[in-house]
């Protein structure tokens, strides 16, 4: 796997975590877990910069859609 597969499959698993939290009744621990998701991703958004992201391709490396 590539960097940016596993950070999508990382941030679907962590909402996921959140969902379920919530629905056993830990709303403050889901909406902490969300909110975080929800600050990373928009400073994605706003700086182009991802930490995990940037994290993943030094460890993983790119991924080459091209190739695929």
């Amino acid at each position: 796997m590539c960097a940016e597969r596993i950070q999508r499959v990382l941030m679907a698993t962590v909402l996921a975590v959140a969902l379920y939290l919530f629905s056993i009744g830990e709303v403050q621990f889901g909406i902490i877990i969300q909110s975080f998701v929800i600050l990373m991703v928009l400073v994605w958004a706003f700086t182009n910069f991802c930490p995990s992201l940037w994290a993943f391709k030094k460890i993983f490396g790119e991924c080459d859609f091209k190739k695929e």
